[in-house]
């Protein structure tokens, strides 16, 4: 396989860090850098790509803005600025895009945003129709909220989370350094950049250095755990430098960086961890229209659902049969069992009605399907 190309990919998910955002030294944004990446952006977004940005910064940008003395801050301090940085943050994302005439959403999220599924599914439901309308999501760790137990620690591994969430098929990782060596590049032995990594061993997870950045809460230890995450779900992983203007301009110019590649895909890689590696909650038994739909690639409606057995809740994975009994799919449930009995057999336009709130129109929709051979 030759070095793969952003223009190649159809979503890309872009993580910034603080220090490429915020100047620690003046304690303001890097203005010029971040427009220089919008139009790279937005260049990308021209050609018909869906773009996700996970930027790092709220807590700095609130350091700033609220005159904070530098060094470590206590946990509540840390929330507090994150609660002025996020505002200043969505404001400079918003006027940065909306040069280029794209429109911004701002997106904060947890661990269990990502790690628990009915929470999963709201997250990506939401991230989806951001996509759908054309919008850039910027997405950031809620750090008002988050705390030591729970948060990820770094926003390498939460675009990794990202990335597979969205069956992103490119994670961009913009840092301090130009990619991965097989020694500290700073420790004054000679070392050697990687340009490919073909699968994260031991042995290259013992080329990885500590946190280089004062503002950076990450190192390349988190970035080969982000790049195990992406690469396992079949994302595509670059780690490149963002000190120089144009970054993903530069990448494309074949600038030194690491590429973490994967012989799987976003698609295949989700079904396989459906179909395989989820414990099924529940069964649903739909009628010969449905199995037919189904065969076709459509989602699931309730229409076609003759029978529920089971006590799931939403996002739970279930078991799919036909009127004969015969095990034809597996899926993520959209609905707990007990609405999902209140709508079997009725209209999508028909679950406002009966439930008293818009559900989604789809039982189990295609991307949450595992559909097995005939």
């Amino acid at each position: 396989m030759n070095t793969p190309r952003l223009a190649d990919f159809r979503r890309i998910v872009v993580k910034i860090g603080s220090s490429l955002l915020v100047d620690a030294k003046a304690s303001r944004l890097n203005e010029k850098w971040l427009a220089s990446l919008a139009a790279d952006i937005a260049a990308l977004y021209a050609g018909k790509r869906d773009l996700l940005v996970v930027s790092s910064g709220a807590i700095a940008l609130g350091r700033s803005v609220l005159k904070l003395p530098a060094g470590p801050l206590a946990l509540e301090d840390s929330q507090a600025a994150a609660a002025v940085g996020q505002i200043a943050l969505a404001r400079t994302w918003t006027e940065a895009l909306s040069r280029h005439g794209i429109t911004a959403g701002q997106v904060l999220v947890t661990l269990g945003d990502t790690e628990e599924r009915r929470r999963y599914l709201n997250a990506r439901s939401t991230i989806d129709r951001l996509l759908q309308w054309r919008a850039v999501p910027v997405i950031n760790e809620n750090d008002t909220v988050a705390t030591n137990e729970i948060r990820y620690g770094d926003n390498d591994r939460l675009a990794a989370r990202v990335a597979t969430m969205m069956s992103a098929d490119a994670l961009v990782l913009l840092s301090d350094v130009d990619g991965l060596y097989d020694a500290p590049p700073d420790s004054g032995v000679a070392a050697r950049h990687l340009p490919r990594v073909e699968r994260v061993t031991p042995e290259i997870e013992a080329m990885a250095g500590a946190a280089g950045s004062g503002l950076s809460r990450g190192g390349m230890q988190t970035k080969l755990e982000a790049a195990k995450i992406a690469t396992a779900a079949g994302t595509h992983m670059v780690i490149a430098s963002g000190r120089v203007e144009h970054p993903l301009s530069a990448i494309e110019k074949g600038a030194r960086s690491t590429w973490f590649v994967t012989a799987a895909n976003p698609v295949t890689a989700r079904k396989k961890w459906i179909a395989g590696s989820l414990e099924p909650k529940g069964t649903l038994t739909i009628d010969a229209g449905a199995v037919t739909a189904l065969r076709r690639g459509n989602s699931l409606l309730p229409v076609g659902v003759m029978r529920i057995e089971g006590d799931f809740a939403r996002g739970d994975a279930v078991i799919i049969r036909g009127p004969d009994g015969v095990e034809i799919a597996r899926g993520l449930c959209a609905y707990d069992a007990e609405d999902a009995h209140k709508i079997r057999g009725r209209s999508s336009s028909d679950i406002d009605t009966i439930l008293g709130f818009s559900g989604r129109a789809e039982m189990v929709h295609r991307d949450d399907l595992v559909v097995g051979r005939e």
